[in-house]
């Protein structure tokens, strides 16, 4: 069974969440993901927040929403950030629900438009997602952005 969940919802708890993320993203320590996850999800705060897409109760990938995806315009979000779907899982559109997920639950929390960055080409495209401008990576190098509507008016 697939299912995705908040990583306050993971029966795994908050530190296995944290160290997916980590292994998914080994450039960032899981105490950076440990600390964002464990204050994600707020009663109150529209972000940010994480989730696990589940195979049968297992984590074969993930996402968050988030404010900022270390990228300049901090006055555009929410972010789309931190897609992974384990290489084993892949082709099977997985990428894809995640990708309506995050929709759903920035429209759930009052999101009209929902961002991401990425050096993908043609990937995000094909879901619907528009190049809008640059911003700048941390090291100044320019950083494509795309959006996409949530459906939210």
């Amino acid at each position: 069974m697939i299912e995705i969940v908040n990583v306050h919802d993971y029966s795994g708890g908050l530190e296995k969440a944290a160290a997916y993320f980590h292994q998914a993203w080994s450039g960032i320590s899981k105490t950076f993901y440990l600390d964002a996850i464990v204050h994600s999800s707020r009663a109150g705060l529209p972000l940010p927040r994480f989730y696990l897409l589940l195979k049968d109760a297992r984590p074969i990938g993930c996402y968050g929403l988030v404010t900022n995806d270390f990228i300049s315009r901090h006055d555009l979000y929410p972010w789309f950030a931190a897609l992974f779907i384990e290489e084993s899982e892949r082709g099977q559109q997985l990428g894809s629900l995640l990708l309506e997920h995050a929709g759903k639950e920035a429209a759930k929390v009052g999101f009209a438009e929902i961002y991401l960055t990425t050096d993908h080409e043609g990937y995000y495209e094909k879901y619907g997602w528009n190049q809008i401008e640059d911003g700048c990576e941390r090291d100044g190098t320019p950083a494509r952005i795309y959006s996409k509507s949530t459906g939210r008016s």
